[in-house]
Parts: C-alpha cells; structure tokens; sequence
C-alpha cells in the first residue's frame, strides 16, 4: 500500500475522529479556564472561611464510603466502562464534524488558489511553411 492510501485509511478512522473530537473539546475547555481562574480568584476568600467546616464534612463522609468501597468500587467500574463508550462516541462525532470542516475549507482554499493562479494558454506552435514542390 502507499502512504497515501494508509493515511488516508488513518484520517477516515474512528479513532482519529475521536482524537480530533478531545482535541477540540480540549480546546474550547482551555478557552473558559481564564474566566473560571478569576471566578475562583474572586471567591477565595469565601472558600478559605468555610474550609475547616468542610474539611470536618469530608473526613465523616470518607469514613462512610470507606466502609462501602468494595461494593462501590464494582458500580463505578460499570459505570466508568459505560460512560467512557459513550464519551469515545461523543468525541468522534465531534472530531468527525471537525475533520470535515476543516476538510471543506482547506477544499475551497485549494479550489480559489487554483482559479488565481491558472496558467496562461500555451502559445500556439508556428509551423515552418512548406517548401514548393518541383514541378
């Protein structure tokens, strides 16, 4: 097989949508984690009085959950396994969108710059005359 066709074989993938999928979902994630610092920023000091309360809360309920975690840990494998298919679905469609519109405006680029830049008509072939036949 040549290059062309496995990578072409490569990018027509599930998986490959589902990477260019968590790409993009990493990507507009990124984007709101400056609003989401300075929310959390602004709110620190509302954090900072109700953390000893908190951390009393936390430490009773981790008592709770570690008396149940064997069965806990059972559910959550279930669910985990679920929720990870549904995710790896969700990523390439979302990569499969990404892919194709990338595809279709790199298709346009190419089809505008190939307009532009078409070349001129070769010019015509001059043929030497013929010479006279004796008679």
């Amino acid at each position: 097989m040549t290059l062309a066709t496995e990578v072409k074989k490569l990018t027509e993938s599930k998986p490959f949508f589902a990477v260019a999928g968590a790409g993009d979902y990493a990507v507009e994630k990124l984007r709101e984690l400056p609003n989401r610092l300075q929310e959390l920023q602004s709110r620190r000091a509302e954090l900072a009085k109700d953390l000893p309360g908190k951390a009393r809360a936390y430490a009773d309920k981790a008592e709770g959950l570690a008396r149940e975690f064997p069965e806990k840990a059972r559910e959550y494998a279930d669910q985990l396994t679920h929720k990870a298919t549904e995710v790896y679905e969700e990523f390439a469609t979302r990569g499969r969108k990404v892919v194709s519109k990338a595809s279709g405006e790199a298709a346009h680029e190419l089809e505008q710059i190939s307009e532009t830049t078409e070349p001129a008509p070769a010019p015509k072939k001059r043929t030497a005359p013929k010479a006279a036949t004796k008679a």
